[in-house]
């Protein structure tokens, strides 16, 4: 009778594989999840950050910062630096290329977590010169409309001012969303797929996918509404909008509403 060799034999050996590549798959699969949730806290930390220094710069000089030219790479002259048309006046330059956070301006980190910059969007009238919004001399009135004889006031906005940006919310169970309007400035980082980000190289990443709705409208230089959602992965069949499962979302909205801004703004002496 012989006696069985020792050692496995192939079947007990693709067995033990199995198991080992399963465990080791469910491993980086948590690995991964729990790297893309802190990715995430850190980003949404610096754009809390983002915020404050917005609400610092209104203060001390009456108004919100023009975007900066994501065209130009770290280190160019400008770079991270608001765009204005001209110094006296104040007044904003526009287009698709004076859309990034002007972090330089504000000093702040100029990327998230992923390595992309910020995009920005900030309502005109809170950004531009001095000249939009004045106290009537003779009535001491301080409105939204041009008296016939200024001064000008401290600040490019008044207390009836209102932003012309909105924050849709959706959810699964709720595709239609939820709106925040009247925002004076929105903030976005593309999350990690970047689609529509600019790079520290001043490069632009490629458009979001036409299905990705919500995605494209938060890329778009000319919106008005952005989209802030749970975070989803692409799948094969999806709708923003209609019934079904959401088309891959990573994005991270902020922004300051203007009720907060003009708060901050009355609390610092900048409004009555």
């Amino acid at each position: 009778m012989r006696a069985r060799s020792a050692g496995f034999t192939l079947t007990e050996m693709a067995i033990v594989l199995m198991i080992v590549g399963l465990l080791l798959g469910s491993v980086l699969s948590t690995v991964a999840t729990q790297l893309d949730a802190r990715n995430i806290r850190e980003t949404q930390s610096r754009m809390e950050q983002i915020k404050d220094a917005l609400i610092g710069y209104a203060q001390a000089n009456g108004r919100l910062p023009c975007p900066a030219n994501g065209t130009l790479a770290t280190g160019v002259t400008g770079a991270g630096l608001e765009e204005v048309v001209n110094t006296a006046s104040d007044t904003c330059k526009s287009g698709a290329q004076y859309r990034v956070l002007p972090w330089g301006t504000l000093g702040v980190t100029e990327t998230d977590v992923w390595g992309r910059r910020f995009s920005y969007w900030v309502n005109q009238s809170f950004a531009d010169s001095y000249a939009q919004t004045v106290i009537d001399a003779a009535t001491g009135s301080w409105g939204c409309t041009t008296p016939t004889t200024p001064p000008v006031s401290p600040t490019s906005f008044a207390l009836c001012a209102q932003g012309s940006l909105t924050v849709k919310t959706r959810t699964a169970a709720n595709k239609t969303g939820t709106s925040v309007t009247t925002i004076p400035v929105v903030v976005i980082s593309h999350g990690r797929n970047g689609y529509g980000a600019y790079t520290p190289s001043g490069t632009a990443y490629a458009a979001p996918p036409a299905v990705n709705v919500d995605e494209t409208a938060n890329a778009t230089t000319a919106s008005t509404t952005f989209y802030s959602r749970e975070q989803s992965p692409q799948v094969s069949t999806c709708s923003d909008t209609a019934a079904g499962s959401f088309c891959e979302y990573d994005d991270l909205v902020a922004y300051v509403p203007v009720s907060v801004l003009i708060t901050r703004m009355v609390s610092a002496g900048k409004l009555p």
